[in-house]
């Protein structure tokens, strides 16, 4: 009866190895999709789980090629100590990273190592509306110091500061170019994070602040011309949002909820 039971386990046990081994690279496609709510998924993956390659893209809607969001392609190599527990990565994408992002730790948590990723607002465009109306332009920086992840039931939870930078950002329904440069800040604290908007230079002034909360976003900011611009941005203000009165001066709110 043994004899009976142990063939097929180790025939179990070698399959469960031969799918992990050979997991493909395709595979992570799908889980990309579903931890970003269907946002991103992975273009053209090549390799395995512990050694592939691919390009970042917007998830398609039909049966449309998956649209790059940022330039090259992305390289990654796991180390097989990930099947005793430990977690020891690499990505990289010389196109788009300042430097390889390293990722240690073990099954339940992760260190993220510093970074930046630089990538053309034009991509922007395939997430959707508004973005693909107003088809924004420019250049945009995503870095952040050491980033802590802890997997908490099911989902991941963050500890650390992400900033986002736009600069020389314009619209082709704008005739002034660039309309400015801003900055994004994102305080994370576990599942919320504190987030903080504002101008650093330009002619279409931003600011604003919110949260997100569980994967919710609440924002409320402000758009409006500088003195003098108000005309030439009349219609590109009019796509943030509605027109209100505060202190005086017409301004465009900015509210998500």
């Amino acid at each position: 009866m043994l004899r009976v039971l142990i063939w097929p386990l180790i025939g179990i046990v070698s399959i469960a190895l031969t799918i992990l081994i050979f997991f493909p690279a395709t595979w992570l496609g799908s889980l990309l999709e579903i931890q970003t709510a269907g946002r991103l998924t992975l273009g053209d993956a090549q390799g395995t789980l512990w050694h592939g390659s691919a390009f970042v893209g917007a998830a398609p809607s039909s049966n449309d090629p998956v649209t790059p969001l940022l330039p090259g392609r992305f390289v990654w190599q796991l180390s097989p100590a990930f099947l005793l527990g430990r977690v020891d990565a690499v990505i990289d994408n010389t196109a788009s990273l300042s430097h390889q992002i390293k990722i240690t730790g073990d099954w339940n948590q992760w260190q993220v190592s510093p970074s930046m990723i630089t990538l053309p607002a034009e991509r922007l465009a395939a997430l959707g509306a508004p973005l693909n109306t107003i088809k924004p332009s420019g250049r945009m920086n995503l870095s952040w110091q050491l980033l802590q992840l802890t997997l908490q039931k099911e989902t991941v939870e963050m500890t650390g500061v992400i900033k986002l930078e736009l600069k020389d950002i314009a619209s082709r329904l704008s005739p002034i170019k660039p309309l400015g440069a801003y900055e994004l800040l994102f305080d994370w604290h576990g599942k919320h994070a504190d987030m903080k908007l504002k101008t650093v230079e330009g002619p279409m002034l931003l600011s604003g602040s919110g949260k997100i909360n569980n994967g919710r976003l609440q924002f409320s900011g402000t758009a409006q011309a500088a003195a003098g611009h108000e005309e030439k941005l009349a219609n590109l203000l009019n796509l943030l949002g509605q027109r209100r009165q505060q202190g005086g001066k017409e301004i465009i709110s900015l509210e998500f909820k």
